[in-house]
Formats: structure tokens, sequence, C-alpha cells
């Protein structure tokens, strides 16, 4: 029997990066866990270990932290038996983008795409030579939807949701499967991190039934995965509309509704 690959996992310690750590210790393959919270995850672990017998390392790393950050990237670069990297970790800031503080919105940008990105190419190299490997990317709903006011979360997402239809462009032909997966609100503890109000959040899906859906479009190799949305015939409705744009992005000519008043 082929020995399954190990998955790093980021953001590992609580929600939808600890469910994705129990998934794929479900189906039998050894973890690296990362994210701050020490604790948490060696919890995590002793449990996963005893309940699947897999092996389980815990690295703790604030990925907002450079030094942090290349540990982990020198892990996925050199450590052969990682097959899979699930890009987990992510954040919010609440209030409107007047009212946060910019050292806040820059640390939400580096969680949420550079640390992310540099994972992403730290380990597709790697993958790309040997012709297998998956990188899971979980963006956000929020990243189509900029009427819901989260600014700078949202283009945060709607950056992962771009790289990984672009590295699933560049990689696929070369055995690397990406695969960008978007919620929609789920219950997770980024609420209360981001100072939401209990009391004033809607309805959301759990978080088992978000990791599950997205394994399964996982299993099918779907490019993009988006649990609550129960006509897909949107989203491809979506892409041909965008797709069927290409081609006029090459006039050299501006659209005659630019041309100057008379």
């Amino acid at each position: 029997m082929a020995t399954k690959s190990s998955v790093l996992v980021t953001g590992a310690s609580t929600g939808i990066g600890a469910t994705y750590a129990d998934r794929f210790a479900r189906r039998g393959h050894d973890l690296v866990l990362v994210a701050r919270d020490k604790a948490r995850m060696d919890d995590l672990a002793d449990r996963l270990h005893r309940e699947y017998g897999v092996a389980i390392d815990v690295l703790p790393a604030d990925l907002t932290a450079p030094d942090q950050a290349r540990a982990v990237e020198t892990r996925l670069r050199h450590d052969d038996r990682i097959g899979i990297l699930v890009n987990n970790a992510g954040a919010n800031v609440s209030g409107s983008f007047v009212e946060q503080a910019t050292d806040d919105v820059e640390r939400l940008v580096t969680l949420n795409t550079t640390s992310l990105v540099r994972l992403a190419s730290a380990v597709a190299p790697r993958f790309a030579k040997a012709g297998e490997g998956a990188i899971v990317n979980i963006g956000s709903v929020v990243g189509l939807v900029p009427e819901f006011g989260m600014s700078v979360y949202g283009a945060t997402k709607a950056f992962v949701l771009f790289l990984s239809q672009g590295l699933s462009y560049e990689l696929s032909s070369k055995g690397v499967y990406v695969q960008a997966v978007l919620p929609a609100a789920t219950r997770t503890e980024i609420w209360s991190r981001s100072g939401a109000d209990p009391a004033s959040l809607p309805p959301m899906m759990e978080v088992g039934d978000l990791v599950d859906a997205a394994l399964a479009g996982f299993d099918r190799r779907e490019p993009v995965t988006i649990p609550p949305l129960h006509d897909v015939e949107q989203w491809d409705a979506f892409q041909a509309a965008r797709q069927a744009m290409i081609p006029g992005f090459a006039q050299v000519q501006p659209a005659p509704r630019y041309a100057p008043a008379a």
C-alpha cells in the first residue's frame, strides 16, 4: 500500500483548520499543524493521534512574523513527506475601513495574503518537480461581494481566489492540484476575535459541514468549491461572462463610450 502524504494545515488550532486536521487524520494522513496557540494544537494532536494513530508534528508560528513564517516555508520546501498544503490561516478586523487602524489592516493583509502566497511559493516548485501535490487555499465568498462592506478582508479573499485560479492554470499540467474554497458565514472563532457582537450575527454554516463539503470538492478536483452555493449554474454563468470579455481586452482603441465630448 502506498504511503499517504502528510498534510500541513495552517490556522490549525481551532475552527476550519482544526476540522481539516481531523478529517485528514481520519483518512490516515500524518499532519503538521501550524498556528500560534501551541497548547491547543498539542491537545488536538494528542486527540487525533489517540483516535486515528497518525503521526502529528506541532509547529507553533505566527505567520505575520517573518522569521516564524520562514520556518514554515523551510519545512514545506524540504520535507518531501508533505504532499498537501491547506492554507487556512486568516483573520478579519472589525469596523469600516475608516475605523480600522492602519497597523491592523497591514497585519490582516500580511496574514491573509502575504503568508499564504509565500507558503504556496515555498512548496509549489517541489510539487511541480515531483509531478504531484495539492494546495488548498481558503478564501471567502466575501471576495466576490464588495456590497458586504468588508473592504480589506474581501480584497484579501479576492486575491486568494485569483491566485488559486492562476496557480491552477499554471500547475495543473504539472500534476499539481490547486483548490480555492469559498465559505460564506461559518461558525468559527473569527467572529469573536474580530470583535463582532454575537447577537448581531446571521445564521451560519457549521464548520464540520463546511469542511466535509470542501473535501468533497477536493476529491472531485474542483478548482473552485463554494459550499453554500446551491445553484452551480450561477457560478458557471459568472465564469462564462468573465471569459467572454477576454477578447475585448485586446482592443487597441478605447471603447466609443470614452470618446472625447464634441
